[in-house]
C-alpha cells in the first residue's frame, strides 16, 4: 500500500490543496484514500466538512491517549476518509519530545490496524515546520511530496527538505523516494521560467514533470470547502491534478491503481502552458 506525505517547511505552497485534490483523484478512480490531518490549522479536516468538538476526536488523542487510529476515522465524502486535526497538535513537540518511538508512532500504528491495504492510498496532510508531527509523517510514507510554489522562498524550503531527506536516511536505511511539484505554475513570469530552471537542476529525475497551473479554480475550490474536481470539473486544475495522479502511478510510486493513459504527461516548458505527450 501507499502512504504519501505532503510536506514542505515553507507554507502557503500548496500543501493542503494538493493533498486534498490528490485523494479526491484516487476517490475518482474507485479507490477509499485515508486522509491524515497533520496540520494543528485543521484547514483539510474543515474542507472535508468534519467538525471536530474536542481534540478526543482527532489524531491528537492517537498520541496522547493512544488511540486506535480506526476509531478517529470519519468519512469525508468526495474525498474518502479522514482523521481529523485539531488545535492542540501544536503541544506535540512540547509533550512528546522527538524521541524514536514518537516519531515512529504512526507508521507504527498504520501497521499494527492493518490500514495500510491497496484499497486505501494513505495522503498525510503536514504543517510547515519540521518537528514531531512532520517527522511521523515521513516515517510512515513511502513517497514525499513537495509542493513549490514558483517562488524563491518556496524553492528555498523545498532545498531545507532535501537535505532532511538525505539525514533521514541514515535511520531509515533507504532513500525515501520524493517528486518535487511546482504549483502556481505561469510560464508567462520571468521568475516561473527561473524557479524551473533551478528545480530542475537540484533535484533532476525528483521533479514532477507534471505542473500545476495558476489556476483561479484552484484557489477558489477550499474557500468553498470543495475539491477541485467537483467545485470546477471542466478546469485546467482539474486536468493538472489528474495528471499528477497519472505520473505517480506510471512511475511505481501508487501501488494498486492502474495508469488512465498509456502514455506518460510530459511539458513543453519552451512552447506553451499546455500538457504535450511523448510515448514512453
Amino acid at each position: 500500500m501507499t502512504v504519501i506525505t505532503v510536506f514542505n517547511q515553507k507554507g502557503g505552497v500548496g500543501k493542503t490543496t494538493t493533498s486534498l485534490n490528490l485523494a479526491a483523484a484516487l476517490k475518482r478512480q474507485g479507490k477509499q484514500p485515508l486522509l491524515i490531518d497533520l496540520d494543528p490549522q485543521a484547514h483539510l479536516t474543515h474542507i472535508a466538512g468534519v467538525s471536530v468538538d474536542s481534540c478526543n476526536e482527532s489524531v491528537f488523542s492517537f498520541y496522547q491517549k493512544s488511540r486506535q487510529l480506526a476509531e478517529l476515522i470519519q468519512d469525508a465524502g468526495n474525498l474518502g476518509q479522514i482523521i481529523p486535526s485539531h488545535l492542540d497538535l501544536a503541544k506535540a513537540d512540547t509533550l512528546f519530545g522527538k524521541g524514536y518511538n514518537i516519531v515512529t508512532r504512526l507508521a507504527t500504528g498504520l501497521r499494527a490496524e492493518g490500514l495500510q491495504q491497496e484499497q486505501n492510498p494513505v495522503v498525510i496532510d503536514c504543517c510547515p515546520m519540521l518537528g514531531v508531527l512532520s517527522l511521523n509523517a515521513l516515517f510512515a510514507c513511502d513517497v514525499a511530496l513537495i509542493p513549490i510554489s514558483t517562488d524563491f522562498l518556496a524553492l528555498n524550503g523545498a532545498l531545507q527538505v532535501e537535505k532532511t531527506l538525505k539525514a533521514l536516511e541514515l535511520v531509515l536505511k533507504r532513500r525515501l523516494p520524493r517528486r518535487y511539484l511546482l504549483t502556481r505554475f505561469d510560464k508567462r513570469r520571468k521568475m516561473t521560467r527561473q524557479i524551473l530552471a533551478q528545480a530542475q537542476e537540484k533535484f533532476g529525475d525528483d521533479l514532477c514533470t507534471t505542473t500545476i497551473a495558476e489556476n483561479v479554480s484552484v484557489a477558489e475550490s477550499p474557500a468553498v470547502n470543495k475539491d477541485i474536481f467537483a467545485h470546477a470539473p471542466n478546469s485546467r486544475g482539474a486536468q493538472d491534478y489528474e495528471l499528477l495522479l497519472e505520473e505517480l502511478i506510471s512511475a511505481g510510486l501508487i501501488a494498486g491503481c492502474s495508469a488512465q493513459a498509456a502514455e506518460t504527461p510530459r511539458v513543453d516548458y519552451t512552447q506553451s502552458p499546455r500538457l504535450v505527450y511523448t510515448a514512453r
